[in-house]
Order: C-alpha cells, then structure tokens, then sequence
C-alpha cells in the first residue's frame, strides 16, 4: 500500500493541490463530506464522523486512505479510498468509496484530478483495477465516469 505521504500533485484547475489528507483539515473535510452525504439524502452520527477521519488521518492505516483538492488553503474537494484482497487476484483491489467536489469549484476538473489521482495510488500499490459506484440519477457526475472509466454490467445487492 501507498503511504500517507505522497507528493502532491498539481491539479488542472490553477494553484490547485491533490494531496493527502491532514488532521488539520477536520472541519474542511467534515463539510465536504457533509455535502456528499446530503447530495445522497444520507447522514452519518459524529461518532462515524470521528472514526473515519481517524481512520483516514492514521499512517498505519494503509488500506483506507483520502485524498484532497486544495486551493489557497481552502478544500475545494476530497476522494475516499479503500484498498482490499480480492479472491480472484493476487493483488489488492482499489475501492474509490466516496468523490465530492464542492458545488463552487465544479467544472474545474477536479473530480476527474481526484480520480486520476487515486488511479495513481492504485497503480503505485501494485493494485490492477479502480472501482466506484453511483447511482443511476447522477447524471453530471456519470458524464465524466463514462469518459474516465468503463461501466460494469453489475447490480448491487445488500442487506
């Protein structure tokens, strides 16, 4: 797995950053993922809130990792990622969970820099695919999943 230390990388939009997550980004972080859970009608209690982001912050965590889009020290955007085994591979799979850009910096490029961004997380830790869900309704951000990524044939279950 990739650590939490990577470079950062310089994102399309000007003086934009793609960089790891930092604990001093907690209230930033908090509200972009607050605005991904209300675009998706969801909400999560401040314990969730607390562990994840500690889960997210903590270097000996390697398979759960975020990546952020910083401009002029304000968070325009962030990317959640969980790496996992696969029965059918060797390698680790990449499951990029969560990818929000904040309403104001939409259309910069950003969403397509995070995904990039975690393609090269993937690709570093050895791991053959990068995978995500949406739903059917997203229609703006499908647009750049069809022009990025390949649509599967599969359905989700759960419980």
């Amino acid at each position: 797995m990739t650590d939490h230390t990577s470079t950062p990388q310089t994102a399309p939009a000007s003086n934009t950053t793609i960089r790891p997550l930092r604990a001093e980004d907690e209230s930033q972080w908090r509200a972009l993922w607050t605005g991904y859970l209300e675009f998706y009608e969801s909400s999560v209690s401040p314990e969730i809130y607390d562990t994840t982001f500690a889960r997210l912050c903590d270097p000996a965590r390697t398979q759960q990792q975020a990546l952020v889009a910083e401009r002029d020290g304000e968070l325009l955007g962030l990317v959640h990622i969980i790496f996992h085994a696969h029965n059918w591979r060797i390698e680790d799979m990449c499951y990029l969970q969560d990818l929000f850009v904040s309403p104001e910096a939409r259309g910069l490029g950003l969403g397509r820099a995070l995904i990039e961004a975690t393609y090269k997380l993937a690709d570093d830790a050895g791991c053959p695919s990068v995978y995500w869900m949406t739903q059917e309704f997203n229609k703006t951000a499908r647009q750049l999943y069809d022009r990025i990524g390949t649509l599967t044939p599969f359905i989700k279950y759960q419980r």
